[in-house]
């Protein structure tokens, strides 16, 4: 349970730390250099444990598309955290278990929402869809909240290529390897293309500081950790304390970037959460004949 609440307060704190960061380092950039600085640790933390991440198993068109996807997802994060708010951007962003939940039907049968877990959709969906309303009529950037949507809707279908591929399968590392290897170089790409400077004239230490920490905090070790938790603890109990992490970033960014909190983001927040634990609430097993 420590490790869990850690975990989700560092994801609710790594959107301020990126916001801090934006102000001495463009965002495709950053975003970059923190895909790259954490694959590199990756790289380091196979040789260390004798892990082969580099052997042919069949992942590479998976692996490919999932890196892509969180190559866009991140970039729509960075991109949108110049025009809305940390405190906002992670309300949005943990709209993704529940596009998850829409999706995997899809792909496994057995995975459809349940009439209470469907409720739990209706109520953070609505509760996201009321803070939206707010960006609309002037109390935060509709452009940057939407991106966070947008960045939602890609964070989920990484998790579905997941899910329903061979990566299923494959070492933990190595899907983690694919998303950070490709999202580098596109990113990168994504630099170049978008006329970013690759040596700004001045970074502040805090801004160096901020990008540590999202590379070896949370792009490294958090992400780490999560994937131990899943192999060694009940999935479902896992993933039912992601709800905090929209609340830690809420408080996060109120208490360390002085953000609004107005009652609409509050009540988003709190749907968000709830939605997230009803629909990941353990199910009751079928009945024998």
């Amino acid at each position: 349970m420590a490790l869990l609440v850690t975990c989700c307060a560092l994801w609710g704190v790594n959107q301020v730390a990126a916001k801090v960061a934006l102000v001495d380092l463009p965002p495709l950039l950053q975003a970059g250099l923190r895909s790259a600085g954490a694959a590199v640790l990756v790289v380091l933390w196979a040789r260390w444990r004798g892990l082969r991440l580099f052997e042919r198993d069949g992942t590479l068109g998976a692996g490919l598309l999932a890196g892509s996807l969180f190559a866009i997802e991140f970039a729509c994060i960075f991109i949108g955290l110049q025009y809305t708010g940390a405190s906002r951007m992670v309300v949005f962003i943990y709209l993704a278990p529940f596009v998850v939940a829409l999706l995997m039907p899809l792909v496994a049968r057995q995975e459809r929402l349940d009439a209470v877990q469907g409720l739990g959709l209706a109520i953070a969906f609505g509760g996201v869809v009321w803070a939206f309303a707010e960006g609309l009529q002037g109390g935060g950037s509709w452009l940057g909240d939407a991106l966070g949507l947008l960045a939602a809707v890609l964070w989920a279908g990484t998790t579905v290529v997941v899910r329903a591929t061979r990566l299923s399968r494959a070492l933990p590392e190595k899907t983690l390897l694919y998303q950070l290897g490709v999202s580098a170089v596109i990113l990168g790409g994504g630099t170049v293309l978008m006329g970013e400077s690759w040596s700004p004239a001045t970074v502040s230490a805090l801004s160096w500081a901020s990008l540590a920490f999202q590379t070896v905090v949370v792009t490294f070790a958090s992400y780490l950790m999560w994937f131990w938790l899943v192999r060694h603890y009940p999935a479902t109990q896992v993933s039912a304390f992601t709800l905090l992490a929209p609340l830690f970033g809420l408080a996060a960014g109120v208490l360390l970037l002085q953000e609004p909190l107005t009652p609409r983001l509050v009540v988003a927040a709190v749907a968000v959460s709830a939605g997230l634990l009803l629909v990941n609430r353990p199910r009751r097993p079928a009945a024998r004949p």
